[in-house]
């Protein structure tokens, strides 16, 4: 028996004292002095479990996952269920399991009875497998699915390729989310090309009027970094670097990620950490020349003194 007190102000009807104890198991509701019983029912406030049936016992299940616009149809699907057993868990006749294998059919077929919902179950499972290699987390996905059913909706599809379209959406999900994910990092997931993808997106921004966030290139450290296994210090003194270099806007105009690496190389000089040009021009994926144009823009602008810490 588990006792609990509740609704101290509650006053008995009998004794006059106060004290309501319920018992969550019987679902009675007394007063804790006296013993009189108030109510025999209470509402249940536990978990929403359900217990369907199952080979072998019961499964207990909740009543339904949330709705997600990842999924092709949102989560809310019906399934009949594959275990040919009714609900009392005997098993059906034969009549009745050509009966209920027809219905199985018609209702797989149902599901899909457009082209448009053809392409967006082949786009939704795609979307999952590059969440996977690029490490994205769930509201990025959710970014990425609304925007591909904007351009569905939009006709934006008709006539392109369903992967760079949603590698595009992917890309322009991942830069208003702010995460650090390079157009080249979503081509070479996707297996496509660079300006296909550009291509899409630019096609994106203009029909759905997007509003993308500039790229803090301070979040590009972090990932450069982490690549490279370049100590803390070095890590917060690149850092430090591009906070005054937005402050004197040196990075106007500039890519985040060649910026970035740009810092983090002359912070390495600066606390003389080995690392060459083309170690971290490797893992940034910019080039030498990049970074050295960069780290070159850095040095001679005379209203920043680099040398203080």
């Amino acid at each position: 028996m588990v006792l609990e007190i509740i609704n101290v102000d509650t006053v008995c009807g009998r004794c006059g004292k106060n004290g309501m104890v319920t018992d969550s198991v019987t679902g009675e509701r007394f007063c804790g002095k006296c013993g009189y019983v108030i109510s025999d029912t209470i509402q249940d406030s536990g978990p929403e479990w359900r217990s369907f049936p199952k080979e072998g016992g019961t499964d207990p299940t909740r009543t339904g996952s949330p709705t997600s616009l990842a999924m092709y149809d949102r989560g809310l699907a019906t399934i009949i269920n594959p275990i040919n057993r009714d609900s009392s868990g005997k098993p059906l006749t034969s009549a009745m399991k050509n009966t209920v294998e027809r219905l199985r059919t018609w209702d797989s077929r149902s599901k899909v009875n457009a082209s448009a919902d053809r392409n967006l179950r082949q786009a939704l499972g795609e979307l999952s497998r590059l969440k996977d290699k690029l490490s994205l987390s769930n509201s990025v996905i959710e970014k990425a699915a609304y925007l591909y059913r904007k351009a569905l909706e939009k006709g934006l599809v008709r006539g392109r390729s369903i992967s760079p379209l949603l590698a595009a959406s992917l890309y322009a999900a991942c830069r208003d989310a702010e995460t650090p994910r390079t157009l080249k990092d979503v081509a070479d997931a996707g297996n496509l090309k660079k300006k296909d993808i550009a291509k899409c997106y630019r096609i994106l921004h203009r029909e759905l009027g997007l509003k993308m966030p500039v790229v803090d290139p301070i979040q590009c450290v972090a990932r450069i970094a982490s690549l490279l296994a370049i100590t803390e210090k070095t890590k917060r003194y690149a850092v430090k670097i591009l906070k005054v270099a937005q402050e004197h806007e040196e990075s106007a105009g500039k890519d985040p990620m060649g910026l970035a690496a740009a810092a983090l190389y002359l912070s390495c000089v600066k606390n003389s950490e080995d690392m060459t040009q083309r170690d971290i021009a490797e893992a940034a994926n910019v080039t030498e020349v990049t970074i050295r144009n960069r780290y070159k823009s850095l040095r001679l602008d005379q209203n920043i003194d680099w040398g203080k810490s």
